[in-house]
């Protein structure tokens, strides 16, 4: 009997990690292609992920789709499709508030700001700071709350020459 319940929680622990795997290899596959001069390579690794997490979101919305809005929202940014990518950041923000997971919902409305912060829209881009922090401290991420908040204290010309999330 314990034999099987170690196997099932190695099982769990397995698809956790490959879950998170996908997300955050989409994520920074993105991100280091708007700074590349070899986006192109960084676009097809995030888009693996992308179409990992489309694919898992299709049998179970409930723990992927935000998820994979994100990554579609990150993809959009990319190709500099702003519109497309406001639509699946608010998609992503939605899904993960919905179904629950504070973190990710944190983590959507970060993104977002930063992806404000790079248009030069900057009353959209502090309101989304503002909510992931509100977000990172319900989920406990104090460290986090704390890093936000020094970032977007500064004045607002040294926060537009900030590109790093």
């Amino acid at each position: 009997s314990k034999f099987y319940e170690c196997r099932e929680n190695a099982w769990a622990n397995l698809m956790v990690t490959h879950v998170n795997h996908a997300l955050y290899t989409g994520l920074i596959s993105f991100w280091v292609a708007r700074k590349s001069r070899d986006a192109q390579c960084w676009i097809a690794r995030g888009n693996e992920s992308k179409l990992t997490l489309k694919r898992w979101a299709e049998s179970s919305p409930w723990t992927f789709e935000n998820k994979w809005y994100l990554l579609e929202a990150e993809e959009s940014f990319s190709h500099n499709d702003y519109e497309a990518a406001k639509l699946f950041y608010k998609h992503a923000i939605s899904s993960a508030k919905f179904h629950k997971f504070v973190h990710e919902e944190a983590l959507a409305y970060e993104l977002a700001a930063y992806f404000y912060l790079e248009l030069g829209e900057m009353e959209q881009s502090i309101e989304y700071f503002l909510a992931a922090h509100e977000r990172y401290h319900e989920w406990g991420a104090f460290g986090k709350c704390n890093s936000l908040f020094e970032f977007v204290k500064r004045s607002p010309a040294s926060i537009e020459s900030d590109v790093a999330p």
